[in-house]
């Protein structure tokens, strides 16, 4: 992700009686408060009372915001908001009253109900205003609506967009402004109500004259639909096709139960597909910021998915593979073999000099995340056929690993930014200041990163399993590499401080540890890179206060300098990061510490109404009944969606081996029991899973695989 901060590296790198137009004051807006209301590729974001008022506030399609303001006034106030209800992924109400209005006591008398709901390029809002009183109210009801089509980085950097002016016409608004159009139409029933279309400047206006008898409603359908020539890089998902069977888990512990259902909503409506094949689904990283394909997040996202089926696998796997490197270009860093970072509708600019290509491969990590999503997705049954197709990409993507991902031949895995515009940091990680040393000096690159020496071993190894069982050479090779890389990093990365042995983040410039404490050692786990002893001495320092004391695992440890609780990457907790961690601990036999740090990230859960946002502040539990949250966040984002549906699998101790007929569920005690879940998936066949308060498992599949629990 590219977070707007101080880019602090080697690399340079956003009438009266009507409301306020939209302003910005510069710097990311802020989105922590707005309800958000999507369906891929098109979202709403507004604020707790509908308004959309705010610098982020907007109707957005693809990468451009095509309705930046939508006021509703009744008598020229606003009506007081009372509540927002998130009624699913793509619907949202919101409640208001009138104040003074048709009352005969304190208690007020008319109400207005907002009803949203998102579908791809269009939005519908119904207005509701009813009066619940015994007296004759007669109101002026006016919506003002403006719109700017602003591009997603000038809304992300906070720059000042001018608005464009509409053109009014019977029950119509108009924008257009070069190859996109916006309307908005207002429809009522009401033959009584006088609807007046005006113009003011940049502004567009409906008003109606409205009569309300006691007991009666008056409704106005408002429909807003976005147009534009050129399409979006990826298409909506039909629903009906949606790559996994419905998820339903029925769990002791009520928060877990709302999160897991929350998410699978989302990422539901996370879902695109790609043109070239539209059948081939994949999650979109999150919105607002990033509703498209991102390698390393789409690809973690299936694979934390995993246990829901391999259709999303398969479609992300796929979706990457037909833009996989072929060529090297140095202005995008596309290298043959190399999984790309992320694909936009066209080249962002951001304020602080950074430059990245509309599809854009300055990444570390998604090629070896790549390999370890399809061993992953054939374990858990993805077809052979499928799997087979995908071979040509896996040996390219292997090859990637060894000829480029070295490039000075020490055995590590490390970048830089080539292209003097590009992200100075190239793992999940990438903000320029989230490599730091313990007293929180910045490295220089190139950069190893701890976590992609990990995911490359488990890819060369695993990549090997794939090309012996399906009779293709180079095996050895591969598994040979994968030593000399273990054998490297046992050399380079482990440092001590006065708690201890633990692995530093990366490796500098000079191949020197950067020894600041930090999550990352959580994505070393169950990856085969360490033997037993180093996986409990990092399993007792991952479940430390500095790192564990949160709502989750901090990114950075307290006790490092510059530690910052609302730092991107320095500080905060990422759901997702507390997931895998929370995986591997389970992977590598510390059910107990896998346990303790999933009920921390659960615990999160009812702060963020049970929609856990792409970051939150790593503010200790002691200190605050409920995490802060990171005013800039996505939420929903994908793999903190998903991550609800990794702890699941830690928890219930849940692994697959399709191709040898083997299904292990080993629960670890927790206070989720008992639970029942139903909608899992192995090798195609759907799977049903009931863990009893005592640890008893039972199951209902028809999957050909011995199930042992």
């Amino acid at each position: 992700m590219t977070q707007q901060i101080p880019q602090q590296t080697q690399s340079p790198a956003q009438s009266p009686d009507l409301p306020a137009p939209v302003s910005a004051s510069g710097g990311q807006p802020f989105v922590h408060d707005a309800v958000l209301v999507l369906s891929a590729p098109s979202f709403v974001a507004s604020r707790p009372d509908g308004d959309l008022a705010a610098p982020v506030d907007g109707f957005y399609h693809g990468d451009r915001r095509f309705l930046r303001s939508l006021h509703i006034t009744v008598d020229g106030g606003r009506p007081a908001s009372t509540n927002s209800v998130l009624q699913s992924a793509d619907r949202a109400t919101f409640d208001a009253v009138l104040r003074g209005t048709a009352q005969q006591t304190a208690d007020p008398a008319v109400t207005l109900l907002r009803e949203r709901a998102v579908a791809p390029g269009q939005f519908t809002e119904t207005l509701s205003l009813t009066n619940h009183g015994s007296l004759h109210a007669r109101l002026t009801v006016t919506v003002t609506a403006e719109s700017d089509f602003a591009a997603m980085d000038a809304v992300k950097s906070g720059a000042t967009t001018d608005p464009c002016e509409p053109r009014g016409e019977d029950d119509r608004l108009t924008w257009s402004a070069h190859d996109a159009r916006m309307t908005l139409t207002a429809r009522t029933d009401d033959t009584a109500a006088r609807t007046g279309v005006s113009v003011l400047g940049p502004r567009g206006a409906f008003t109606f004259e409205v009569c309300l008898a006691p007991g009666e409603s008056w409704t106005c359908a408002l429909e807003g639909r976005a147009a534009t020539d050129t399409p979006t890089p990826f298409g909506p998902a039909a629903h009906q096709d949606r790559p996994w069977a419905e998820l339903r888990l029925d769990s002791a512990d009520g928060d877990f139960t709302r999160l897991v259902g929350r998410a699978e909503q989302d990422l539901t409506r996370l879902l695109l597909c790609d043109p070239e094949a539209p059948g081939d689904m994949f999650t979109g990283a999150g919105a607002p910021w990033y509703l498209t394909l991102f390698g390393r997040d789409s690809l973690w996202t299936a694979r934390m998915l995993l246990p829901l089926g391999t259709k999303l696998a398969a479609g992300t796997l796929r979706t990457l593979a037909r833009r996989q490197g072929r060529n090297v270009v140095p202005s995008t860093e596309e290298q043959p073999g190399k999984i790309l970072h992320e694909v936009r509708a066209e080249t962002q600019e951001i304020d602080d000099g950074t430059r990245l290509p509309a599809q854009y491969y300055g990444t570390i990590d998604a090629t070896p995340l790549w390999i370890c999503l399809l061993h992953d997705a054939w374990r858990w049954g993805m077809p052979s056929t499928e799997v087979a197709a995908l071979l040509p990409h896996l040996e390219a993507a292997l090859n990637w690993l060894v000829e480029y991902g070295d490039p000075d031949g020490d055995g590590l895995l490390e970048y830089i930014d080539s292209t003097g515009t590009g992200l100075a940091n190239q793992g999940w990680k990438d903000s320029g200041d989230s490599v730091r040393f313990r007293d929180g000096s910045l490295a220089t690159a190139p950069i190893a990163l701890c976590e992609v020496q990990a995911y490359a071993y488990e890819a060369a190894v695993a990549g090997a399993e794939l090309l012996d069982a399906f009779d293709r050479p180079g095996a050895d090779r591969y598994r040979a590499w994968a030593t000399r890389l273990q054998e490297a990093f046992r050399r380079t990365f482990w440092v001590s401080d006065e708690h201890g042995p633990y692995v530093a983040i990366a490796l500098d410039a000079d191949k020197q540890p950067v020894d600041a404490v930090t999550s990352g050692m959580g994505h070393l786990l169950g990856t085969g890179l360490l033997n037993p002893e180093e996986e409990a001495t990092l399993a007792e320092r991952l479940l430390s206060p500095a790192l564990a004391d949160a709502f989750g695992l901090r990114t950075y440890a307290t006790s490092n300098g510059g530690y910052n609780p609302l730092g991107y990457h320095i500080g905060s907790v990422w759901p997702h990061d507390t997931a895998i961690a929370v995986q591997g601990l389970a992977r590598a036999g510390f059910p107990d510490h896998a346990r303790r740090l999933a009920e921390n990230l659960i615990a999160a859960g009812p702060a963020f109404d049970s929609r856990l946002p792409e970051l939150f502040a790593g503010t200790a539990r002691s200190a605050s009944a409920r995490p802060a949250p990171y005013p800039a966040s996505c939420r929903p984002q994908a793999w903190a969606a998903a991550s609800s549906v990794a702890l699941l699998q830690a928890l219930l101790g849940l692994q697959a081996n399709a191709p040898e007929g083997a299904l292990t569920i080993r629960p670890v005690a927790s206070r989720l029991l008992p639970l029942t879940v139903s909608g899992l998936s192995v090798a195609g066949h759907e799977l049903t899973v009931s863990v009893a308060a005592d640890g008893t498992v039972s199951t209902r599949t028809s999957a050909p695989v011995e199930v042992t629990a």
